[in-house]
């Protein structure tokens, strides 16, 4: 089935308005999507520690599923805000895993269930996420950019539609956030 962008846009939209049956609908069409940014993110795993990709888009899923009050502007924005939640999942994870790595109760898990990360791969996903939130503070499009482009996989294109800005613009931010993040995570900022 071939699935068009205002589909799926008016399928948030009614999401939005409070139509229940407007998910069950927008599953399947948006499911390969929310895999190949998933995707995205377990190509990044240190060799021999691979993230489950159907984990990581589960979870997500079920964090947007609760949300009552679901403000998407249209499909690059859902997906924006899709590459956050992946985020803050990996986030989540990676310092549970730094705290169990430390001395935390360590809980017995099935190993279908576990999520597979590196310590040193954690570290750098901590260590980048703090980057993140220090720039936004500082630069909250250049933030925005980041999310879009390298978690979400958003082209320039799309990124320029969802912040409503130029792509030369989106383009200029991405690069320097790309510089800055990489002075800031390595120690020479």
């Amino acid at each position: 089935m071939a699935v068009s962008v205002s589909n799926v846009t008016e399928l948030l939209e009614s999401w939005r308005e409070g139509d229940p049956s407007a998910l069950t609908r927008l599953t399947p069409l948006i499911y390969s999507e929310l895999r190949r940014i998933a995707h995205r993110y377990t190509q990044q795993e240190a060799q021999g520690h691979t993230l489950q990709t159907t984990a990581l888009v589960n979870e997500a899923y079920l964090r947007l599923a609760k949300q009552e009050k679901a403000n998407w502007q249209d499909h690059n924005h859902f997906f924006a805000a899709t590459a956050q939640v992946m985020r803050h999942i990996l986030i989540d994870h990676a310092r549970r895993r730094r705290y169990f790595k430390h001395g935390g109760d360590l809980q017995r898990v099935p190993l279908d269930d576990a999520l597979q990360i590196s310590a040193q791969r954690a570290d750098e996903l901590i260590a980048l996420d703090e980057a993140l939130c220090e720039l936004k503070e500082l630069d909250a499009r250049k933030h925005r950019v980041v999310e879009m482009r390298y978690f979400g996989g958003l082209s320039l294109e799309e990124t320029a539609t969802a912040l409503g800005v130029s792509e030369m613009t989106v383009r200029r931010d991405w690069r320097a956030a790309k510089a800055w993040l990489y002075r800031r995570v390595n120690g020479e900022s």
